[in-house]
């Protein structure tokens, strides 16, 4: 008996021996490749050249904002990281016009995907360099719709012999999921409030009730009426011939084809472009042509910009409207106390608050309001809306003091639904059976697996309503528009920028530097101020740092699911209970 406890404590002795020597090997190897990672980051840091072009490679995905990735990630390759933040794009576009070793811009937006008010902000960035004398040109072996918006500003567009452009206009296609559900024996039990609410529908039917179809048409020819109107200016062309090109696919057409139709100005290969640079920059064809990326862009230095006792804070909330106290996505508990910080920090005089969400929660969203409610008693609001501020996005939105929107922004959507599965026909399926002993009438209320009963839909559905006439007298008193009149608009119609302006839903259209100049107005500061970005950015070694990689997996998982990722994120919430929802049930990425 002696032997075996020897043996057993001995064992257990040896296990805790060999775990803590593992700890410290992987704390030193973690300790080592932080330190390298470091390193690397001091030691190739960027030189800005003179005579030098900001070579604008837009590729992937663009979103609001992006912090400098982690090593972990970086060694998962290029394909995990296929996002570009709009800020460090504007910031680059901003710095090349006003260094003087940047003589023009290379625009290569061969691959770029993003919302159209993304592609709008960064285009209005372009036109604006151009008023500094310095040079825009664009090349792409193929220019998807996307890229070619963009290319269109250019003082000259090439594009390879061998190459396609891409004008074709716009279509939605929303993916139904009923019958697979219904294989599955999954019922969803709907409830909602307003007749364009169609966040449900891919729950419910097989195609697009007729509320939904107008409303989808509504939008997108508003939006296809400025992009035409965009690139025909920019081409010298009429509104009637971007169409014309657009209904003959343009994408089939050679490259002779669409020089002679003014949209492209010339036809090279890529190494014959390169020397055209060469001859615009008046350098030696043998020599490398000196160059920035936007990544590279983050390390030139401006004027050092310290916070002053006249700060405005651009606050970003972009993503999901969620609860939580976490940094990704719009997370309430996280957001009501960034916001409660600025409202308490005596040096910040005015807040833009830039919105760039199809909502989520809305209980999430009621708490945000709050939180501005208290903020907007002590100093201005105004909103600058991105790609969209729908749903629960308008609900945080709808009490600032001013609202700026893109023209092609998508907002309004003031409607909630609610929605229960119903796993009964599910458990049938697999030969589960359940049971139940209760002491009153609801307490089994939310199981699954059996369908509601009369008595406890017309509990949810007066549920929804109180939310909704919430949500309406939110929206009614932070526009100041009469409740039944505001009511009209509701019913979770979503509109553009430029049909809510006609509406009474934002108050003027522009991007987020007016939203600032507003700003600035509303606090008397003149052109004394200074603009600084919240919540603060992960650092790499914070990000290194970070036990949580929600991000990381979000992003593997748009990836593979491309357009069907937000119905899923939407099952996905109804898991978690999170029952009452505030959102728009698309997004409209430009490719």
């Amino acid at each position: 008996m002696k032997d075996f406890l020897k043996i057993v404590l001995a064992s257990v002795l040896g296990f805790l021996i060999a775990q803590i020597i593992l700890f410290f090997i992987a704390m030193i190897m973690f300790v080592g490749a932080a330190s390298s990672f470091m390193g690397s980051m001091t030691s190739d840091k960027f030189i800005l050249q003179e005579n030098s072009v900001l070579n604008l490679k837009l590729s992937g995905t663009i979103v609001e904002r992006t912090a400098e990735p982690d090593p972990f990630t970086s060694m998962l390759g290029s394909d995990y990281i296929t996002e570009m933040g709009l800020n460090d794009i504007v910031s680059a576009i901003r710095k090349a016009k006003n260094n003087s070793k940047i003589k023009g811009i290379y625009i290569d937006s061969r691959e770029v995907s993003a919302s159209m008010a993304t592609l709008a902000e960064i285009r209005s960035e372009l036109e604006s360099f151009k008023e500094s004398g310095k040079f825009v040109v664009a090349y792409a072996d193929s220019y998807n719709q996307a890229g070619y918006y963009l290319a269109s500003t250019a003082d000259k567009i090439a594009i390879n012999p061998q190459g396609m452009l891409d004008i074709h206009g716009l279509a939605a296609n929303p993916i139904f999921i009923k019958d697979a559900l219904d294989k599955l024996g999954v019922k969803m039990q709907i409830f909602k409030v307003g007749t364009y609410k169609s966040a449900v529908e891919p729950f419910t039917q097989n195609e697009m009730s007729e509320a939904n179809r107008e409303q989808i048409s509504s939008y997108l020819n508003d939006t296809w009426s400025f992009i035409r109107k965009d690139l025909a200016e920019s081409r010298s062309l009429s509104i009637e011939k971007i169409d014309s090109l657009a209904n003959i696919f343009t994408l089939t057409q050679s490259t002779d084809f669409l020089l002679a139709e003014n949209l492209v100005d010339t036809i090279l290969y890529e190494t014959e472009m390169k020397e055209y640079l060469r001859s615009l920059l008046n350098i030696d064809s043998d020599k490398k042509i000196p160059s920035a990326t936007v990544a590279d862009m983050k390390s030139v230095k401006t004027k050092s910009i310290e916070k002053t006792s006249n700060t405005i804070a651009l606050l970003y909330a972009h993503g999901n409207i969620v609860s939580g106290n976490g940094s990704s996505n719009i997370q309430d508990k996280h957001f009501v106390n960034e916001i409660e910080k600025l409202r308490k920090d005596k040096d910040i005089k005015a807040v833009v608050f830039r919105v760039n969400s199809g909502g989520g929660s809305a209980y999430a969203s009621e708490q945000i309001w709050k939180a501005i409610e208290n903020l907007k008693k002590e100093k201005p609001v105004v909103v600058s809306m991105g790609d969209y501020a729908a749903s629960g996005g308008y609900y945080i939105s709808a009490n600032a003091n001013k609202i700026v929107a893109q023209p092609t922004t998508l907002t309004g959507s003031i409607g909630i639904f609610g929605m229960f599965p119903d796993l009964e026909g599910t458990t049938k399926k697999l030969g589960v059976h359940t049971d139940v002993v209760k002491t009153n009438e609801f307490s089994d209320f939310g199981n699954l697996t059996r369908p509601m009963k009369d008595s406890e839909k017309q509990i949810m559905q007066k549920y929804i309503e109180k939310g909704y006439d919430l949500f309406l007298t939110r929206c009614a008193e932070g526009r100041g528009i009469p409740k039944d009149t505001l009511a009209q608009y509701a019913e979770g119609r979503v509109w553009t920028g430029n049909q809510a302006l006609e509406i009474g839903l934002v108050d003027e259209l522009g991007g987020i530097e007016r939203a600032i100049e507003i700003a600035a107005e509303l606090a008397n500061l003149g052109k004394s101020y200074v603009v600084f970005e919240y919540p603060k950015l992960r650092s790499p070694l914070e990000e290194l740092l970070q036990p949580a990689k929600e991000e990381l997996v979000a992003k593997t998982i748009r990836q593979y699911l491309g357009d069907s990722y937000d119905t899923f994120m939407l099952l996905k919430e109804i898991k978690e209970q999170d029952y009452l929802q505030a959102r728009i049930p698309f997004e409209l990425n430009i490719k």
